[in-house]
């Protein structure tokens, strides 16, 4: 028995489009040369989780519904007395997403996850960190098409970061336009 493979649209879409665009702006010779979207880290930090620990698992849950895979959990490296911290406490979670679950995170993040975000401009066209990748941060969890507004008890920003396997900046920022990321000028 055969099983039809799925394939997220936006793969496809790279595959076809995106990339044959690239080698032409780019003048690439080889194949792998050409940039790709290798993974996106998801990181959700919750400080409240020093004084209600039950925080950082509301978060986790709704973190795993967004990225749709189990987030590892972050634990504090040192105390800290003046926030009550004890090392190897809970404080958030992060989830690193691949091959076709990242495909899809970045379909909803761009079209439906982005324009949902109020007072939105656009991207910051500078978050590259000179090796081409690129982070964001989302101040509310709840633009997220998954999570049910009424069943959140408090709203958790989020850090977004899309790593690819681009060498400048100049090349990641043209292969996150072709995936329609919307920078402002």
């Amino acid at each position: 028995m055969t099983e039809t493979a799925y394939e997220p649209h936006l793969k496809a879409h790279y595959r076809e489009t995106i990339r044959p665009a690239l080698v032409v702006q780019f003048g690439y010779k080889n194949p792998m040369e050409v940039p790709r979207v290798d993974k996106i880290v998801v990181n959700m930090g919750v400080g409240e989780a020093v004084a209600d620990s039950k925080k950082v698992t509301s978060a986790l849950a709704d973190l795993a519904q967004i990225a749709g895979q189990k987030p590892a959990v972050t634990r504090s490296r040192k105390s800290i007395a003046t926030f009550k911290l004890r090392e190897g406490m809970p404080i958030g979670g992060k989830v690193t997403l691949r091959r076709n679950r990242m495909y899809d995170f970045l379909d909803r993040l761009v079209n439906v996850a982005l324009p949902r975000v109020r007072d939105f401009r656009g991207l910051n066209p500078h978050s590259f960190d000179g090796r081409g990748n690129y982070a964001m941060g989302i101040k509310e969890h709840i633009v997220f098409p998954e999570i049910n507004y009424d069943e959140v008890d408090q709203i958790w920003g989020m850090d977004v970061i899309v790593c690819t396997t681009a060498h400048s900046d100049e090349e990641a920022r043209a292969l996150l336009k072709a995936f329609n990321f919307p920078f402002r000028q």
